[in-house]
């Protein structure tokens, strides 16, 4: 460092950015009876490659890129991340209530993966960020339609639709970005 002093010169406050999520309610958190099979499909959408937490923190990545310079669209980003946050949790609830755990980890036949920020992409210009989301929105849209095609738990399954609506948002924003 040269010893000048760097100043942010465009402050992009976050302070109050609501999640960008429709405005509809989402179904209870609850499960028919615990299912130790569905618990470990969600530990997919809540920790893994495609996945909320892999969403939320690029989501964060692709806002601090853009801060200083697209103030509005990383707003946007940021309300997109809150969004995938609240999914995240809610996710969780669900696992826990279907008898699973969460550790960041999913769980398969042949054992557990840990999340990794490997499964993130890093894009740093403005197209690749919008392009990156919009694939990710894409990619965890496809597989929450797979996950319920294998669920036979209606309150499960209201929940990953309800979710899906969110991610369907997602990419009409993303799109007008």
């Amino acid at each position: 460092m040269d010893g000048m002093e760097q100043v942010l010169e465009n402050n992009c406050n976050f302070g109050g950015v609501a999640p960008l999520n429709l405005p509809l309610p989402y179904p209870p958190i609850r499960v028919r009876e615990e299912n130790q099979f569905y618990a470990n499909l969600l530990t997919l959408d809540y920790c893994g490659s495609v996945s909320e937490l892999t969403a939320a923190l690029q989501y964060i990545h692709g806002e601090s890129c853009l801060c200083c310079h697209k103030c509005g669209m990383a707003k946007t980003i940021t309300g997109m991340a809150v969004a995938e946050m609240i999914h995240l949790q809610m996710l969780g609830e669900m696992v826990l209530l279907l008898g699973g755990t969460i550790d960041f980890s999913i769980k398969t036949r042949t054992g557990r993966q840990m999340w990794t920020p490997e499964y993130t992409n890093l894009a740093n210009h403005e197209e690749q960020i919008i392009a990156a989301n919009l694939e990710a929105e894409q990619a965890a849209i496809e597989q929450y339609r797979q996950h319920m095609s294998l669920i036979e738990d209606d309150y499960v399954n209201a929940l990953l639709a309800r979710i899906v609506q969110d991610e369907e948002y997602h990419i009409m924003l993303l799109q007008r970005l």
